[in-house]
């Protein structure tokens, strides 16, 4: 009652301009490309899909798939994802054969709400190479979360470092994987004391998961001190910018 009393004080123009923005974000479109993440043996690991947003108006200039998912309601983001696994599930046997997984970001409440929806629980049953990663703090302990959809499967953890993924995330919720932001890794190795810090990390991630994935490795350099430290894997630009799913056939499973 409180927040639509406030709503009804609003100026005319603040609603109308609210209306505009987000009839705008659903007129958008999305397309979907891939990132491969290598382990630090380079064989592959995994892939990520990753969403591009553009308006119709302007089909050449990619938006913030943040701030579009962000305009979305939670049943809107549900369909989202069923969309993804069913993109995903077309290559099936590409995971099954090459060994590895595909990443899927998702967010608390669609993770959540998936729940009730027979469709994507069956896709997810049916996915037991899908891994969904949580982009934003979760308080919800993991055996509860399982136990209401145990073919969820094992969680990941995005951006560790970045807004609301840090240690509070890690004492709440268990997860296999860890990926590490970019800005975070960037930071640490910028120093001596930094490059420390950054092996002394890791080893105290890896105590709450399988392993850190590093992400944003985008030279030679980077990559060399990913291998050389605690890290299991990593991701970004110095093995592929994000690529249409055209190209998961011809991916290779090792570096060379």
């Amino acid at each position: 009652m409180v927040l639509k009393n406030i709503r009804h004080r609003l100026p005319p123009s603040t609603v109308l301009k609210q209306q505009q923005e987000r009839l705008y974000w659903r007129q958008c479109q999305r397309t979907y490309t891939f990132q491969p993440i290598y382990r630090v043996t380079g064989s592959l690991m995994a892939i990520e899909l990753l969403t591009a947003v553009f308006h119709p108006a302007a089909p050449e200039q990619r938006l913030s798939p943040e701030s579009y998912f962000a305009a979305l309601d939670t049943a809107e983001r549900v369909l989202i994802i069923r969309e993804q696994l069913e993109l995903l599930e077309t290559w099936q046997a590409k995971f099954v054969e090459g060994g590895m997984v595909a990443s899927v970001n998702i967010d608390g409440p669609t993770l959540q709400a998936v729940r009730h929806n027979p469709a994507v629980r069956q896709l997810i049953a049916r996915s037991p190479w899908v891994r969904f990663e949580l982009v934003e703090h979760h308080v919800l302990p993991q055996e509860e979360l399982v136990a209401q959809m145990p073919e969820l499967g094992p969680l990941w953890l995005d951006d560790f470092g970045s807004g609301m993924a840090n240690f509070s995330a890690l004492s709440e919720l268990k997860y296999d994987y860890i990926k590490l932001a970019r800005e975070l890794f960037i930071l640490l190795r910028d120093s001596e004391e930094g490059r420390s810090l950054f092996n002394m990390l890791l080893a105290l991630i890896n105590r709450y998961c399988k392993g850190v994935i590093v992400e944003g490795v985008e030279t030679l350099e980077e990559w060399h001190q990913v291998q050389n430290s605690f890290a299991c894997a990593a991701q970004g630009y110095y093995f592929s910018r994000p690529v249409p799913f055209d190209r998961l056939a011809t991916l290779p499973l090792s570096l060379a």
